[in-house]
Formats: C-alpha cells, sequence, structure tokens
C-alpha cells in the first residue's frame, strides 16, 4: 500500500476500431503494459469503450441518452470480460468500478470507495472504473471519462493522469506532438481543435480542462497513445506523448475531496475584492458575490469563478443558492467558510 497511486483512461478511440468494436489486440496490449506497471504502482485502469461496444445490439441506434444507456449497460459486462481475459495471465483480476457524482460529493461515500480500492491493491484485484450510466441522473453525469479519472486522480492523491487518446499527444499547429508544457496558457489553448472522436463525448478541449485542474492540484499529466510499443511506461519517464507538469501543492486529504467534487452543476462568480480576500485565506461573504448559476443546496461544493468567468476555486458552502441570493447585500453573511474552500 505504500506504492504510488497512477490512474490511466483510456478512450473509446483506442481501444474500439472504426466500426466500433473492441480491438482485441489493443486490449491484450494494454494489459501487458499495464501488468508490467504493476509492481511500481497501485494502478486505477478508467476504460470508455462501453457505449461503443454494446451500441451494435440495438435497432436504429442514434446515441440517444436513453440508447447510451442501454448499450453502455450491454457493452460494460463484454468489456470486463476481455479485461478479465487478457489480464489474468499476467495475474491480475479485474474488478468492475461503476461509479456516480455522488461517490465524490459525499466525504463518507468517498472514503468507502478509497478503502474498497484499497483492498483492491492489496489483492492484486485492477479496478477498470467507468460511469454508471444505467442510472446516473443526466444532471448529475459526468461530462465524460476524463472528469472521471481526474477526480479519481485527485481524490486519490495520485502520483500521475495518463490520458490515453488516439493522437498520441498535445499537437501543434503542425500536428506534432509537444513533448512538454511547464504552463498550460493562451498559446497552447490556440492549438486546440474543437473536433472529438465519433466514438467519444469529449475531446482535446475537455482533456486540457482537466489536465489544467488537475496540475494545478500538484499531478502530473500525460496525454500519450498506445500505438508504439511499451507506450505507457515510456510516456511515463518523458519519451513519448506530452507531459504537463505539475504545480506546487499542499493541499490536505480533506481538501483534495473538496476538489475532487470540483465539477458541479453550481457556480458562484465573485467581484475582484472577494477574488482578492480568498487569495488571502478569507471565508466568502454573500455581498462579494455577483452571480449565481444553477441550483444547490447548503453542504454541496460549487465551482467559485472571477469576474473573467475563470475557474479560480471550489467553496463548499453554507447557504443554498436561494438563501445566498436573498442575503446579497448583507455584509457578514457567510457564503462559504475559508476552511471549506480550495483554490486553484
Amino acid at each position: 500500500m505504500n506504492k504510488p497511486i497512477l490512474v490511466i483512461k483510456i478512450g473509446s478511440a483506442v481501444i474500439t476500431n472504426s466500426s466500433g468494436y473492441i480491438d482485441e489486440a489493443v486490449i491484450e496490449r494494454l494489459a501487458k503494459e499495464v501488468a508490467a506497471l504493476h509492481g511500481q504502482y497501485n494502478v486505477v485502469l478508467v476504460s470508455s469503450g462501453a457505449v461503443g461496444s454494446g451500441k451494435q445490439f440495438f435497432k436504429k441506434y442514434r446515441g440517444t441518452l436513453v440508447e447510451r444507456k442501454a448499450a453502455a449497460a450491454v457493452g460494460n459486462p463484454i468489456l470486463i470480460r476481455l479485461y478479465h481475459q487478457f489480464f489474468q495471465p499476467h495475474g491480475l483480476t479485474v474488478a468492475q468500478a461503476l461509479c456516480e457524482r455522488h461517490h465524490f460529493s459525499n466525504r463518507q461515500q468517498f472514503l468507502q470507495l478509497k478503502e474498497t480500492f484499497a483492498e483492491f491493491w492489496r489483492n492484486d484485484v485492477l479496478p477498470v472504473v467507468n460511469e454508471n450510466d444505467l442510472v446516473s441522473n443526466v444532471e448529475l453525469k459526468f461530462s465524460d471519462n476524463d472528469e472521471l479519472a481526474t477526480l479519481l486522480a485527485l481524490g486519490f492523491d495520485a502520483t500521475a493522469l495518463i490520458i490515453c487518446t488516439s493522437v498520441g499527444g498535445f499537437l501543434d499547429d503542425k500536428k506534432t506532438v509537444i513533448p512538454l508544457v511547464e504552463k498550460i496558457d493562451d498559446g497552447l489553448l490556440s492549438y486546440i481543435s474543437t473536433d472529438k472522436s465519433s466514438l467519444g463525448l469529449g475531446g482535446m478541449l475537455s482533456k486540457i480542462t482537466f489536465t489544467r485542474l488537475a496540475t494545478s492540484l500538484g499531478i502530473k499529466v500525460i496525454i500519450t497513445g498506445l500505438k508504439e510499443p511499451d507506450a505507457l511506461r515510456q510516456s511515463l519517464v518523458g519519451n513519448r506523448g506530452t507531459t504537463f507538469l505539475p504545480q506546487r501543492s499542499d493541499l490536505k486529504a480533506r481538501q483534495r475531496w473538496l476538489a475532487s467534487g470540483s465539477i458541479t452543476l453550481g457556480g458562484i462568480q465573485v467581484d475582484s475584492g472577494a477574488a482578492k480576500a480568498l487569495l488571502l485565506r478569507k471565508s466568502l461573504l454573500a455581498v462579494g458575490i455577483q452571480h449565481i448559476k444553477g441550483s444547490f443546496a447548503a453542504g454541496e461544493v460549487v465551482q467559485l469563478v472571477d469576474e473573467s468567468g475563470t475557474i479560480i476555486g471550489v467553496a463548499k458552502v453554507k447557504m443554498d443558492a436561494a438563501e445566498i441570493a436573498r442575503h446579497k447585500t448583507e455584509k457578514n453573511a457567510l457564503a462559504a467558510h475559508a476552511d471549506d474552500i480550495v483554490l486553484f
């Protein structure tokens, strides 16, 4: 249990062919590479591909939410069977771990999740994680598995997060992989295309959004591919893909849990004075709030954004959205205590 934690996210386009079927050769190669890292890391494998595996069984599949839920329910056991088949020869058993957002937003449930994963690792069991699409409320779904993988990496205090894509890294304007990124700035963002895989929900913009979150909280992120031999290990030492360097972070375990619930329905926009006060580790007062986004309850974790709309942190609020709106003109109304605020 003293081994560092490594989260690996596999995109749909990486493990499925052009027809939408799982490419067993890729799963076999992935199993070999992950097994080689098992002695050094406690690994979490976040795998897409369930919808792609299951949609073939539905007549006139159009990709509606209900159809995606149904396809995932069919495809998940197919995917897990393949992982079990190819990991077993390496002495690893796989466990299917279907997560929902409340597993992160509720502290006790999150601690139970961590304890279960620790039990997996003690017994050489590899958790293969996906969203529980069948029962996930549309309003509470993860935006994609990039988000799910990032929240696991944050909550578990992972050493690194590897995001495997079909393009093999972050590309510049000449479609060449950039090997190292020290800071995500406007220049880097200008290279992003809004195109996304026909199989997946996310694209490079999604990956960079969550990469920025993870690196700001001290986690190294690597965007890479699986086409080259020994891709995962070579990526970890900087020889493949794009490495995004982590920023310094001294967050405690509870603060990391707060951050792991950071992508929520609710949001609060603060004025410049409140933003400065937050940087000085002050509490958030209702009077410093400019705008409230969404509906949230007291005790929930919401995003904090500045006047420009940039996400600056998260906060566990003392009041629900309606109460905050009612108290916006009161100077001493406490919206969130400093101990319940994490800045990025």
